[in-house]
């Protein structure tokens, strides 16, 4: 859809916005706002928590995640109203640490405060629009300028001094209002249409696991002639699988290294995080000068987590190609390579089918932040195998599933990338004049 121009234009002043409709100003956002000023520096006292303590990260286009949020004490809360830390109806949440630039406007009379991360922007009602404030500080105008202002590597800051320096394009009361309702209702469209991909992908996760988990624990034939397992969780299967406690498979179990990861080449280590879907990620490598030869991988090994968050716990990732430099893994992962009698790539889908993740992590050795499931307790898993050739048939069937499901999921994505781009692309047209949207909203819903 395309939508019309203003009648007359005149230059801004501002070299990066170029020019603006006639009758529209710009100036520095804290000239139309009341109040501008962060949140507590101090950290919440939890016990005893009653009042929602909100911070960056319970901040979405989506609204304020109270449900998840910490909370504080009533003492506490009430000394960091008197601080000036709780918002109004109206304000504009503006995110200065981590991930910045999320906003969003405070629509519920919640008794809340917020943490040094967030900036409350609160408008002068006279002036300045509240939802108009929302879409023009997500707009591209004003994200560019604010990323002129971060500083910081490991965690990126925006300062409250910097953030009042930031101009703002600013139409009439009226208009404002008239481009706020236009942007309310388009974007929340848009929103829609992107939620929908998003259940659609997780959908499509939830078949591609679904059709692996059986493929690998009742195999392919619907006719073949089953048998009960002796395990709960396994069930039946079929009556000429093998059921044998996981260790069965392995050949060789090792530990990786424990070295300082600090040469800037020589041998890549791989870590937790390079366990991506059952697939091993190469993109993101830290090296040590050298190791011994028995502790490098080569295709086919698979390696499991044996130390992270209990969520993390057991996920494995088969190294299906043979790596460009020399590579070994660090010591809290586990290398498993396999008898002749199993199939890497359908061992690598068995073990992380949800049934199997979760008898892993039932054994796991759970503390606080950290959880450790040795390859002894592993090994005690039950499964049931296949034959050898019966196991790479039932693995070829799944890369063929996996590549149809994965394709969907990509054009999901994309079109969640495009519908993001038209909604920022929107926002930033509508509220710096390059379209005039006056015409598009009811007089009855401008009042």
């Amino acid at each position: 859809m395309s939508f019309p121009a203003y009648e007359s234009y005149k230059e801004s002043g501002v070299e990066w916005l170029g020019r603006i409709p006639f009758h529209w100003k710009t100036t520095a956002l804290k000239r139309f706002c009341a109040l501008i000023t962060d949140g507590a520096h101090v950290s919440p006292i939890t016990e005893n928590g009653m009042y929602c303590f909100v911070s960056t990260v319970n901040v979405s286009i989506n609204g304020i995640d109270f449900e998840n949020c910490l909370k504080t004490s009533e003492e506490n809360y009430r000394y960091l109203v008197k601080a000036g830390c709780k918002p109004e109806i109206g304000d504009v949440l503006f995110s200065k640490d981590g991930t910045i630039g999320r906003t969003v406007v405070v629509s519920e009379a919640v008794d809340f405060v917020v943490a040094s991360s967030l900036i409350i922007i609160r408008p002068d009602q006279h002036r300045l629009d509240c939802s108009y404030l929302n879409h023009l500080c997500q707009s591209e105008f004003v994200q560019q300028q604010v990323a002129r202002f971060v500083k910081g590597a490991g965690l990126p800051r925006l300062s409250i001094q910097n953030l009042v320096r930031v101009i703002g394009i600013f139409p009439s009361m009226g208009e404002q209002r008239t481009i706020a309702i236009f942007l309310d209702r388009e974007v929340a469209k848009i929103d829609a249409l992107v939620e929908g991909q998003r259940r659609l992908i997780e959908l499509l996760k939830e078949k591609r696991q679904a059709v692996i988990s059986h493929a690998v624990t009742k195999g392919l034939d619907p006719s073949a002639p089953m048998k009960d397992s002796g395990v709960e969780w396994l069930g039946e299967v079929p009556a000429h699988w093998e059921v044998c406690f996981l260790k069965r498979a392995f050949s060789e179990v090792d530990y990786g290294i424990s070295d300082s990861l600090d040469a800037d080449d020589g041998v890549a280590v791989l870590r937790m995080g390079n366990i991506q879907d059952g697939e091993i990620d190469l993109t993101d490598l830290k090296y040590v000068t050298s190791v011994e030869e028995a502790l490098l991988l080569r295709p086919l090994d698979l390696l499991f987590n044996r130390t992270n968050s209990l969520d993390q716990i057991g996920k494995v990732g088969l190294l299906r190609q043979p790596p460009s430099c020399p590579l070994s893994f660090a010591s809290y992962l586990v290398r498993l390579r396999l008898n002749p009698s199993c199939s890497p790539q359908f061992m690598s889908k068995l073990l992380n089918t949800r049934d199997v993740l979760g008898q892993a992590r039932a054994r796991a050795f759970v503390a606080i932040g950290q959880c450790n499931l040795n390859p002894t307790r592993y090994g005690e898993i039950t499964v049931a195998l296949p034959p050898i050739a019966e196991q790479e048939q039932i693995a070829t069937y799944l890369e063929g599933e996996a590549h149809e499901i994965d394709a969907l999921v990509s054009t999901a994505r994309t079109a969640i990338t495009l519908l993001q781009e038209r909604r920022a692309a929107l926002i930033s047209a509508a509220v710096t004049g390059k379209i005039d949207v006056r015409g598009l909203v009811q007089t009855a819903e401008a009042a």
